[in-house]
């Protein structure tokens, strides 16, 4: 037997009144959200300033100058002097404890110290502080090939003068004959930055001697 439905009891007749009603509810909480008023609190960060006092009402303090109290003035003490001293007759003499001063005697000519003339050669030459053996030891460690003069293939010996005082040290560096690509200026470097040597001497004194030393460039 075939079931029959009520057509009063079917709600499928009723779904658009159901719809329109949930529409109408689901606008009415969605203006009420909207409409909703929140109160609102200000929120003040409170400092230093405001708890003791504003900025326009804070004290300056005035500037006080002390004058410093006088000096004591103490007077002199005044000594009266009789003015009838008497002064004996004849010579006064005066020991200074001192005795004569005997003469002095030169034995030989006095020695004349040479002026500061520059020399090419001396009695005792020039030389590097521990011998040629330290100065070879020291180009070899400090002495920086170019990379100019590496990339190039340049090789060869620079010829330098400098001079060497009477105190040992080093000046008047310059290159006699040098090979370019930065190899001149590496020597010139070097030398300047040596250790002073130990001076030449002409008759037991120091002198001022010119000095000539190669250094060689050579490609491993």
């Amino acid at each position: 037997m075939e079931t029959k439905k009520n057509p009063s009891s079917d709600l499928d007749q009723k779904r658009g009144y159901f719809l329109n009603i949930g529409l109408c509810i689901s606008l009415s909480l969605l203006l009420f959200a909207f409409e909703w008023k929140t109160e609102i609190m200000h929120h003040r960060i409170i400092d230093e300033s405001d708890i003791l006092f504003g900025e326009e009402n804070i004290p300056e303090v005035p500037l006080t100058f002390q004058t410093p109290p006088p000096p004591k003035i103490i007077n002199p003490v005044i000594e009266i002097v009789p003015d009838n001293i008497d002064i004996p007759d004849g010579d006064i003499v005066i020991d200074l404890g001192t005795e004569a001063t005997p003469d002095i005697v030169l034995e030989g000519p006095p020695v004349v110290e040479p002026a500061d003339v520059l020399l090419d050669f001396s009695e005792v030459m020039p030389q590097p502080a521990g011998g040629m053996e330290s100065w070879n030891a020291y180009l070899s460690k400090n002495m920086k090939y170019p990379t100019q003069a590496r990339r190039m293939g340049v090789e060869g010996t620079v010829y330098v003068s400098f001079v060497v005082n009477k105190y040992g040290k080093i000046e008047d560096v310059e290159v006699i004959r040098g090979i370019g690509a930065g190899c001149d200026e590496e020597a010139i470097r070097v030398i300047q930055e040596a250790e002073n040597w130990i001076p030449g001497r002409n008759g037991g004194l120091p002198v001022k001697v010119k000095m000539r030393v190669p250094i060689r460039f050579r490609l491993q």
